[in-house]
């Protein structure tokens, strides 16, 4: 095959994939979750990275759950420890570990209220699941 025909068959280098590294090929991306677990990455997309606060919340949640509903827990006295600790945990995650500028996402309030509704739901009914599993006559 000639070196012309080679040149033709190759895509332009505008078209190449938007990560492409110059000797052909792709960049590595590094995960969500690989970036949520070292400190101060770099957080390009402000989507992602709340995405990463309304997943830890959710696993904080069942966490929390399982072990309220076990020990036995309750009342008001679980729900205001549960709150202190869902919203103080995400705090430090964001304000200490990963040193983010809150005013780029809204606002410390903005990140401490992103996707907490709905882990208090899953705090609910996981604690209620299990409390009335193990401690129901």
């Amino acid at each position: 095959m000639s070196g012309a025909r080679r040149r033709e068959e190759q895509p332009p280098p505008h078209a190449q994939h938007p990560h492409a590294v110059p000797n052909g090929g792709a960049a590595p991306r590094a995960s969500a979750w690989s970036k949520a677990l070292r400190s101060r990455a770099a957080w390009h997309d402000k989507d992602e990275f709340l995405d990463v606060i309304y997943w830890f919340r959710q696993i904080i949640a069942v966490i929390l759950g399982i072990i309220w509903g076990v020990v036995p827990l309750k009342g008001f006295v679980g729900i205001a420890i549960f709150c202190l600790i869902n919203a103080g945990v995400l705090y430090l995650y964001f304000s200490s570990f990963q040193q983010i500028d809150e005013e780029e996402y809204g606002g410390t309030w903005e990140l401490t209220k992103e996707g907490f509704m709905t882990s208090f739901a899953l705090f609910l009914v996981v604690w209620i699941i299990f409390y009335t599993a193990i401690h129901y006559d």
